[in-house]
């Protein structure tokens, strides 16, 4: 048995009886690299890793792989999602050397860490024979893999320091924000599909993100084109077998081009930015579907991603043992012709109609993964039968369904705890809450945050990054902190109680101090108190996750505006201005885009304060007002953006902008007919 049997990540642990001698990432096997000046591997993945788990079945249960790594290399296995940073570093690295990236993600490294070789997916006698040619190279050569080195780290070095436009002074102007938008967007919609939604490729990624931004902004400019491609790409998702229509909850990505057929693993991270993007959309459409999707997703994810803490686990595994008790990626979720027509009986050819058990719907190996193309209200009409009896129908079949379904082997479960992907979560039950006031939402949404204040922040006020067992062992990264401080303030404008916004105001403090780099103008991805890596990550572009630095940004925006910190709103524009010029590809920057929304001319704060503020909370946060900042107290509040705005007896609402309130109001009527006009 290796090293790994005493850590406590699934991954890790998942190879820990791999007859590879794998150590975890710590400072003993960097140093036992540098004492024997051996080359390190370093070979990174995740639990619900398809391809890491067939690269690990192939060749690191194989004694002849283990025999050429345990002679001459130091083996080192890491969980991208334990640590980003390292992950980030040596993604960096393959993608300067490759042109792509991807996990598994497998590096050969000098004794130093710095890397020489790398890629993702290597079958087994391609793995054992480049490994046998660097061990022969470094031995024989060990000054060519130097020089190498020295040259890849100093093409990283550069593209950390990329050459940057400056902006023009009217960068922030109402009209030059809506401009500059506005030509980017045409660029992106070049690349949009608008048969099924999404961009025009595959396998596509839902990318949350992405749509946030593209929903604001066709809202905000009037777009109706724009907004019928977001909801086309919503409703496709929603149809497709990506989004499990049975038991609730979006896989990672579709493998082709119509949404149909998932890489099944489904991930927390996902989901919780889903249900921020469904409850948006619905709010401004009131679309029945995007409901259901909320619905189903939260159920799903309080049923079986939920830990007796009130933590999130991080994943459901692609992977299941299918009925010859063998792992197979995607055996939990689909369906043979024959077991449908089993299970539904005079039902199945209405069945199949909705969920196409045909050739759109087949898959591979005859089986099926459901995927709707029509609307229910056409199918009902071709078959003469009442909507509402459909609507039923499909009720009881996903539920006979669901029966059927939870007599089958379950996805591996990683169950372990992330604090960033447990904010983001939080913020996606808030954001339900407000769309469809299910107290019990805003519950699960407390309950979490007392999660994370009670086991992953310290009395020494920093954020730790992991949870299992009891124990916490990785101090946050800059994640961590955005998304937490994020999810904080999206309690604050639901509750009104300050609490949440004093305690993102002291996270923000304590990022300033730890992580924030004056010359880079920029948050590293690491606090200061951690031991360095070969280079420093300052994580910008948004992927599938909004990039750290932009979720700061934005959440240094919305705390100026409360505590009326004009140091927050500096640095905001800093990095605003260090990226907005610079973008080429706007997919990568979405969250980055939404940020810079906040300088157009419609954006406002509204202050409510009174015994009813709470109350009047609740009807304007279920508009759709992205353009927004709400504040509010049921008392007399030494908050400065609601100071002396309190008035016994009454419940007063203020309209702010660019720094100005206008006179209050105690007539709602006036506030609502004003947000609606804007939703």
């Amino acid at each position: 048995m290796n090293q790994l049997s005493k850590e406590t990540s699934p991954y890790l642990l998942q190879h820990a009886n791999n007859p590879v001698y794998w150590q975890a990432w710590n400072q003993s096997a960097l140093t036992q690299a540098e004492t024997q000046n051996k080359l390190i591997i370093i070979s990174i993945g995740y639990s619900a890793c398809h391809w890491c788990h067939v690269m690990e079945h192939e060749s690191f249960e194989n004694q002849e792989v283990a025999n050429v790594m345990n002679a001459s290399f130091i083996n080192i296995k890491v969980d991208r999602e334990e640590r980003p940073d390292i992950d980030a570093v040596y993604m960096k690295a393959i993608s300067v050397m490759t042109g792509r990236g991807g996990w598994p993600l497998n590096v050969v490294a000098l004794p130093d860490g710095r890397p020489v070789w790398g890629g993702t997916y290597f079958r087994k006698n391609e793995w054992t024979n480049i490994l046998t040619e660097l061990q022969e190279m470094y031995q024989s050569s060990p000054e060519k893999m130097i020089e190498y080195a020295e040259k890849l780290q100093n093409g990283i070095t550069f593209l950390n320091n990329p050459e940057l436009i400056v902006p023009q002074k009217s960068f922030l102007k109402s009209e030059n924000v809506v401009a500059a938008l506005a030509i980017l967007v045409e660029k992106w919609s070049k690349s949009f599909d608008l048969e099924f939604g999404g961009m025009d490729r595959a396998p596509k990624f839902m990318m949350p993100n992405n749509y946030q931004f593209l929903l604001r902004f066709a809202h905000q400019t009037k777009d109706e084109k724009l907004l019928d491609f977001v909801n086309l790409t919503l409703t496709k998702m929603a149809h497709g077998g990506l989004f499990d229509t049975v038991d609730g909850g979006f896989s990672r990505y579709s493998v082709d081009h119509k949404w149909h057929v998932p890489h099944f693993e489904k991930m927390l991270y996902d989901n919780g930015q889903l249900i921020v993007l469904y409850a948006d959309a619905y709010k401004l459409t009131l679309n029945p579907l995007y409901k259901q999707v909320i619905e189903k997703t939260l159920n799903f994810v309080s049923r079986e991603l939920t830990n007796p803490e009130n933590g999130f686990y991080c994943a459901l595994d692609a992977d299941s043992l299918n009925a010859k008790n063998h792992l197979e990626e995607g055996a939990f979720y689909v369906w043979t012709k024959p077991e449908l027509q089993t299970i539904l009986k005079s039902d199945f050819e209405l069945f199949s109609q909705i969920f196409n058990i045909n050739s759109f719907g087949f898959w591979e190996n005859d089986n099926y993964v459901l995927i709707q193309n029509q609307d229910l209200e056409k199918i009902a009409k071709n078959n003469a039968v009442d909507l509402d009896f459909l609507i039923s129908k499909k009720q009881i079949w996903e539920n006979l369904l669901f029966i059927e379904r939870e007599k089958r082997h379950k996805p591996r479960l990683d169950d372990k705890v992330l604090t960033s992907w447990n904010a983001i979560m939080l913020s996606g039950f808030v954001a339900a809450f407000k769309a469809l006031e299910t107290q019990d939402y805003l519950e699960s949404a407390i309950k979490n945050a007392a999660f994370i204040k009670k086991y992953l922040w310290t009395a020494d006020g920093n954020l730790l990054h992991n949870f299992k067992n009891g124990k916490s062992t990785i101090n946050g990264y800059l994640e961590d902190y955005c998304f937490v401080i994020a999810g904080f303030i999206a309690l604050y404008e639901v509750t009104f109680d300050q609490k949440w916004i004093d305690d993102a105001r002291q996270l923000t403090d304590y990022c300033l101090e730890y992580f924030y780099d004056s010359k880079k103008g920029f948050f590293a991805f690491t606090s200061k108190t951690d031991a360095p890596l070969i280079n420093p990550h300052f994580e910008t572009e948004d992927n599938v996750i909004p990039s750290s630095n932009s979720v700061m940004a934005r959440n240094l925006l919305q705390l100026h505006c409360y505590f009326e910190n004009q140091f927050y709103e500096k640095i905001a524009i800093k990095m605003l201005e260090k990226i907005i010029p610079n973008i080429e590809y706007p997919s990568a920057f979405s969250n980055w885009l939404n940020v810079y929304f906040n300088f157009s001319d419609d954006n406002f704060e509204l202050a409510v304060v009174g015994e009813k503020a709470v109350d009047y909370a609740r009807k304007i946060n279920s508009v759709y007002c992205p353009n927004l900042i709400l504040a509010g107290s049921e008392k007399k509040s030494n908050l400065p953006f609601l100071k002396n705005k309190f008035e016994v007896h009454k419940t007063m609402f203020y309209k702010c902008k660019n720094k100005t309130c206008a006179l209050p109001t105690e007539n709602f009527d006036v506030v609502w007919n004003d947000l609606k006009s804007k939703s």
